[in-house]
């Protein structure tokens, strides 16, 4: 919280992102239960006793343009339009939906792996234009959501010194664009900016009521904003992202701000077109702020420029803690502590961009993990 609040710190913070952040159940013997397996544990208990733990938590049960609330009227609304199930087919788990609106019939299928902790969308919702017109036909109310902090204030009071709770949100750009194949997402996004707007105007409207209650009823706490780095190059022009980022997400940044919460927007990929635009919002934090090739700018540039107005998050590449050697990757942790930490800056948590989504965790990683730990820890700002 010192970090956040650009208070003097006795050494950088150091986070290990989704480890330590989302719910994992080590002791579920679920086949598609990565974290069963025994590799895990001696990470997941480093996170636990020697990080800085964020919980990244929702307050809402199911995600936005997914699922809808637990309210019979929305559900019996949803009914109507949506079908969804479940089949197992050569060990993965597929989920689909089918969506009737406007005379058109929408399908979109999710595949799930036994041995990765992710869900790939084999087939999405939103084609083109015209699927785009019946899906703004839907009536506002099946977007209708249940908001309740409770478990995050109880979760919050349970952590105590040992972490904080980090409310973790997508914007309206992340729920529009993942409706679609990101060909059909660019296509559309570029050609018909009046029909995309209508799209980003319809959901925005659900999400700033989520952001509104949350920040007012959960005040004074951490947020993660994703999906702004679908606006980003070579994806779209830097003019679109304030187009469909600042005009929409900015609305959010503001509410979290001012009931005193910290805004962080997580944005990957080529970010310094957009950082002007990113600060205009009036965040707090940013993360990963990846380096070339998976970015285009350094850490010692976002601080020596941005590092007055932003707290940087970041920024270990998650190929180098999987690849890297750990004298390789000793260096460029030294590298990331020291250019996040240099000059006049708010503040800078050192935190690599992702985290391991396979069933084994390897000597080699688990190593790089310590790392991480043994060198923040020792580090003097």
């Amino acid at each position: 919280m010192a970090t956040l609040c650009g208070k003097p710190v006795d050494r950088p913070a150091v986070n290990f992102y989704e480890i330590g952040g989302f719910r994992v159940a080590p002791s579920d013997p679920d086949e598609f239960n990565i974290y069963n397996d025994p590799s895990w544990k001696p990470l997941l208990e480093l996170a636990e006793e020697q990080t800085d733990l964020i919980r990244m938590r929702s307050p809402i049960k199911s995600r936005s343009h997914e699922v809808i609330s637990d309210t019979s009227d929305s559900e019996n609304c949803r009914d109507e339009f949506f079908k969804t199930g479940t089949y197992m087919e050569k060990g993965c788990l597929f989920t689909f939906t089918n969506l009737k609106i406007g005379g058109r019939n929408m399908t979109s299928l999710s595949r799930r792996s036994r041995e990765v902790d992710t869900v790939w969308t084999v087939e999405h919702l939103l084609k083109g234009p015209e699927d785009l017109k019946a899906y703004l036909e839907l009536p506002d109310e099946i977007f209708a959501e249940e908001v309740d902090v409770t478990s995050l204030i109880e979760e919050d009071r349970e952590l105590g010194e040992s972490g904080i709770i980090m409310v973790d949100t997508e914007d309206p750009i992340c729920a529009a664009a993942s409706l679609f194949s990101m060909e059909d997402f660019t296509v559309i996004a570029l050609t018909d900016q009046k029909l995309f707007h209508r799209l980003l105007e319809k959901l925005s409207v659900h999400i700033q009521a989520r952001t509104e209650k949350t920040a007012e009823e959960f005040p004074g706490h951490l947020w993660r904003i994703y999906g702004p780095e679908y606006a980003t190059e070579p994806y779209l022009p830097p003019s679109l992202f304030e187009e469909y980022v600042v005009r929409y997400t900015g609305p959010m940044v503001e509410v979290i701000q001012r009931h005193g919460g910290f805004a962080r927007v997580h944005c990957h990929g080529r970010i310094r077109a957009v950082l002007d635009y990113i600060v205009e919002m009036g965040p707090t934090a940013i993360d990963p702020i990846e380096p070339p090739l998976q970015g285009d700018v350094e850490l010692e540039y976002v601080r020596s420029k941005y590092g007055k107005e932003l707290v940087l998050f970041g920024n270990l590449e998650m190929a180098d803690v999987e690849n890297c050697e750990p004298d390789d990757f000793e260096k460029v942790v030294e590298k990331a502590l020291i250019d996040g930490t240099s000059g006049e800056g708010k503040g800078f948590v050192l935190m690599p961009s992702s985290a391991p989504y396979g069933r084994e965790i390897t000597p080699r990683v688990m190593a790089n993990y310590e790392t991480m730990v043994r060198l923040a820890t020792k580090f003097s700002l």
